[in-house]
């Protein structure tokens, strides 16, 4: 009995050190609307991130910063990038109103990525307009970050974004299936269970992309992110953009971190069409 009673405080402080350590894999993107937004004059909006508090430094000094403006001048080709491995799942999800974003929280295994042998496991998804990374200084009508982590203890990247851009076109059949649950929670901060849902119906392009070192574009701007943006540019209507912006609480005609400074990053590309590093 005695010594089982020595081991327990070995036991909590084991315990607790999970918890922590996932925790701080998990709560990277600061989810509460009343701390910042997007509205220029608001003292709280994206030129004030870096200085509303300490741990968001980045926001302001960071030189890794995101999104970026990927110019077909300033990306190298590298051809061994290859495809991208992704292999997805159907899996329970839920939908939530974050107040500057609508986003998907996908609980189980919803599948991952592997990249440079890593594996980063699909953990949510969540839309801005316009977009926030640009294609030769131009803004596409949305975009969708599909957020990845791993809970490697050896990597020091932890999280993995695939980017996906959409101009006005044909209605997208993924956000449809959406429709109904974010007309259901206009203006109001809300989540709700929405069933099985595949991420596969999201048709990520694995052929052409590009590949940088960035950070999350919302507070704390955490830096060491991998972010993968597909080259296709996929269509969304008019209504669903509008859906989707005005469904939120900021109040904002848009909720896209302006353009940041490439400094001395690679902008890498993967292309099959070899030798071509055109859009």
């Amino acid at each position: 009995m005695k010594k089982s009673h020595q081991s327990q405080p070995i036991y909590i402080f084991c315990l607790v050190f999970f918890l922590c350590s996932a925790t701080s894999i998990t709560a990277q993107e600061v989810e509460d609307e009343r701390e910042f937004d997007y509205l220029q004059g608001s003292g709280k909006g994206p030129k004030q991130w870096g200085a509303m508090k300490k741990e968001w430094s980045a926001c302001k000094n960071g030189g890794m910063q995101s999104p970026i403006d990927l110019s077909s001048h300033r990306v190298t080709l590298v051809p061994n990038l290859g495809k991208l491995d992704i292999s997805y799942n159907p899996c329970n999800a839920t939908v939530k109103n974050r107040g500057h974003d609508i986003s998907i929280y996908w609980e189980g295994n919803a599948g991952s990525i592997h990249i440079n042998g890593t594996q980063y496991l699909l953990k949510q998804s969540h839309w801005h307009s316009p977009s926030e990374h640009s294609v030769n200084g131009r803004r596409y009508d949305m975009e969708l970050h599909m957020v990845h982590l791993s809970s490697d203890p050896n990597v020091t990247n932890k999280i993995a974004v695939v980017g996906v851009l959409y101009k006005i076109g044909r209605p997208d059949s993924f956000l449809s299936k959406l429709t109904g649950h974010v007309k259901s929670m206009m203006d109001q901060m809300e989540q709700r269970n929405i069933g099985t849902i595949d991420p596969r119906e999201i048709k990520i392009h694995k052929k052409n992309y590009y590949r940088y070192m960035g950070s999350l574009t919302v507070p704390p701007c955490t830096e060491g992110v991998i972010w993968t943006i597909n080259k296709k540019i996929r269509t969304v209507s008019r209504d669903q953009v509008k859906l989707f912006r005005v469904a939120v609480h900021d109040y904002a005609e848009m909720n896209a971190r302006p353009v940041q400074p490439l400094n001395l990053r690679e902008i890498q590309v993967f292309d099959r069409r070899k030798g071509s590093t055109n859009n």
